[in-house]
C-alpha cells in the first residue's frame, strides 16, 4: 500500500494538472444530520458499498453499488443487494469505464420516508461526450433500493466528470435533502430538495468555490455537516489553493456555510489541507467539529504534512469554525503506533459516537502501516471523544491480524483504505465498517464490526466480490468508497 498510496497522491497531483479522471480522489461525504441511510425504513441504517472498476457483463470498469442491509446482528449479517446500471429499472446501461459508485450520497430526496442513494458514474458517455458523467438517484422503499432516476445536467458543455463527488445535505434548512456535485471545475451544483422520479427538482444553483481552478479536476471532495448549529448544513469544499496561474499549488479545505438561500461563500473560511474529512461533535458542545486527514509525509507538497500523516480538528463555534485547530498522529500520547514514513495516518477518516456517550469518536485509516514485517499491511486507529476533545485513553488499534478480524496482514492489503462510523444495529452506538480495495490484487475487501456498547467489537465479517455477487474480473476495488 505504500506505493499505491504514493502512486494515488501523484496521481491526485497528475490529475488537476493533466486531466486524468481518478475515481480515488474523494472519500465518504456523510449524511446531514437527519438524512440517514435506512433504505428500507426498518429502523437500521444501511451502507453502501461500492467498487467502481468492476466488470458487469464484460464491461470493464462499468461499477457497481452494493447494500449491506443493517440489523441487530450488523450490516450486511442477513442481506446484501448488488445494483448496476444493468438493474431493472436504473438509468443507462453498465458500459466500459463508467465508473458507477465512484462516489455516493444517502438522502431521503423525494421526502417518502426512505433514505435513497444518489450515485455518481463519472465516466458515464453522452453521445460524443466522452466522460461526462452522470448522476442517478436509486430509490428507497419497504423492499430496499429499486429502480432510479437522473439528475439532469444543464451545463453538459462546460465540464466532464458530472458526479465525481456527490454530498447530501439541507443547504438552505427548508427541511428538504439537497445535493450538491462536483465536476472537473472549481462549481458545484446545488439541486434543491423536492426530488420526485420524473427527474423534476426544487430548483438548481451552482456555486463558484474558492478552490483554484486548474487544468482537470478541481474539487477533490465535498463534505457537509452543520458547524455553527443554525439548523443548515454547511459545506468543506477540498481542492487547491495558489498562485492564480496555476503553476504550482498546495492542497487546502473551505468552509462554506449554509444559508436561508442555500450554500454561499459569503463568510466563507480557509482550513487545513488533506483530501479526506469528516464532520461531527467530538467535544459534545452541540456543534459540529471538523476531522481532516493529512496523509501526505513531511516535505510533500502540502501544508501541514507530517511524516507519516497527521489528522487535524478544527472545533466548531456558533460562528463556523474558530473553535481551535487540535493535532494528532501516531506520536500523540494515547494513539496506537507511531510515526513512520508512509503510513498514510490520515489517508481516511470518520466520525461517530461507538460507546453513546454524547461524543463522536475518531476512526482512522494508515492503509501504508508496516506490521510485523508486512509491509502496507495496514490498520485502523479508533480514538475516543470527551468534553475535551479526543482523549488520550482507551484507542484501540485494529488489523487482520487482530483476533476475531478476517484474513491475515498480507503485503499491499492495505486495511483501512476505506472506513465508515454508522449505527448499522439500531442501538444508538456506531459500528465500524472498513474497506480495502486493494486487497487480493485490487479485488477489494470489506469487513463489518459492531459496537460493543463500549468500544468497537474486533470479532468482523467480512464481505467480498462473492458475498456481493460481483465478477473478479479486472481490478474491481470493492470497498473504494463506503457510505451510510
Amino acid at each position: 500500500m505504500r506505493k499505491k498510496i504514493g502512486t494515488t497522491l501523484a496521481t491526485a497531483t497528475a490529475v488537476a494538472l493533466t486531466g486524468g479522471l481518478l475515481v480515488a480522489a474523494a472519500g465518504p461525504a456523510a449524511a446531514a444530520p437527519g438524512l440517514d441511510s435506512d433504505f428500507d425504513g426498518d429502523g437500521y441504517r444501511d451502507v453502501a458499498v461500492t467498487a467502481p472498476l468492476a466488470t458487469v457483463g464484460g464491461r470493464n470498469a462499468a461499477g457497481a453499488v452494493t447494500i449491506l442491509y443493517g440489523s441487530p446482528d450488523g450490516a450486511g449479517a442477513h442481506r446484501i443487494q448488488s445494483l448496476t446500471q444493468d438493474s431493472a429499472g436504473v438509468p443507462g446501461a453498465a458500459e466500459k469505464d463508467d465508473q458507477f459508485g465512484a462516489h455516493t450520497a444517502p438522502g431521503d430526496f423525494n421526502g417518502d420516508g426512505y433514505a435513497d442513494l444518489a450515485v455518481g458514474a463519472p465516466g458515464e458517455d453522452s453521445g460524443s461526450d466522452a466522460d461526462g458523467g452522470t448522476v442517478v438517484i436509486l430509490w428507497g422503499g419497504s423492499g430496499g433500493l429499486s429502480g432510479g432516476t437522473t439528475v439532469s445536467d444543464p451545463s453538459r458543455s462546460s465540464h466532464d466528470w458530472f458526479g465525481q463527488v456527490v454530498a447530501a445535505g439541507d443547504y438552505d434548512g427548508d427541511g428538504r435533502a439537497d445535493l450538491a456535485i462536483a465536476s472537473d471545475i472549481d462549481k458545484v451544483d446545488i439541486y434543491r430538495g423536492g426530488f420526485t422520479r420524473t427527474g423534476s427538482t426544487g430548483g438548481r444553483y451552482a456555486v463558484t468555490t474558492p478552490v483554484l481552478k486548474v487544468k482537470g479536476i478541481d474539487i477533490f471532495n465535498l463534505t457537509p455537516g452543520d458547524i455553527d448549529s443554525d439548523g443548515r448544513t454547511d459545506l468543506v469544499v477540498d481542492g487547491y489553493e495558489g498562485d492564480s496561474d496555476g503553476e504550482y499549488s498546495y492542497n487546502a479545505n473551505y468552509w462554506l456555510p449554509g444559508s436561508s438561500s442555500g450554500t454561499t461563500t459569503s463568510g466563507a473560511r480557509k482550513l487545513p489541507a488533506g483530501v479526506i474529512s469528516d464532520i461531527g461533535d467530538v467535544n459534545g458542545d452541540g456543534h459540529g467539529d471538523i476531522v481532516i486527514g493529512n496523509q501526505w509525509d513531511a516535505g510533500a507538497n502540502s501544508a501541514g504534512a507530517a511524516k507519516g500523516g497527521a489528522v487535524e480538528i478544527v472545533y466548531g463555534t456558533p460562528y463556523g469554525p474558530e473553535g481551535g485547530v487540535e493535532t494528532i498522529s501516531q506520536n500523540t500520547a494515547g494513539v496506537p503506533g507511531s510515526n513512520e514514513t508512509g503510513d498514510g495516518f490520515g489517508y481516511e477518516v470518520s466520525l461517530g459516537d461507538i460507546n453513546g456517550d454524547g461524543h463522536d469518536d475518531l476512526v482512522i485509516g494508515a492503509p501504508g502501516e508496516d506490521l510485523g514485517g508486512v509491509e502496507d499491511a495496514g490498520m485502523v486507529s479508533v480514538v475516543y471523544g470527551s468534553s475535551g476533545g479526543l482523549s488520550d485513553a482507551g484507542s484501540q488499534s485494529l488489523h487482520q491480524d487482530t483476533p476475531g478480524v478476517p484474513g491475515g496482514n498480507e503485503e499491499g492489503d492495505g486495511f483501512g483504505g476505506e472506513v465508515l462510523l454508522s449505527d448499522v444495529t439500531g442501538d444508538g452506538k456506531a459500528d465500524l465498517t472498513v474497506g480495502m480495495p486493494w486487497e487480493n490484487s485490487s479485488d477489494g475487501y470489506a469487513v463489518a464490526f459492531d459496537s460493543d456498547g463500549s468500544k468497537i467489537g474486533t470479532t468482523g465479517r467480512g464481505i467480498g466480490l462473492t458475498q456481493a455477487g460481483l465478477s473478479p474480473a479486472g481490478h474491481p476495488l470493492f470497498g473504494l468508497h463506503v457510505n451510510g
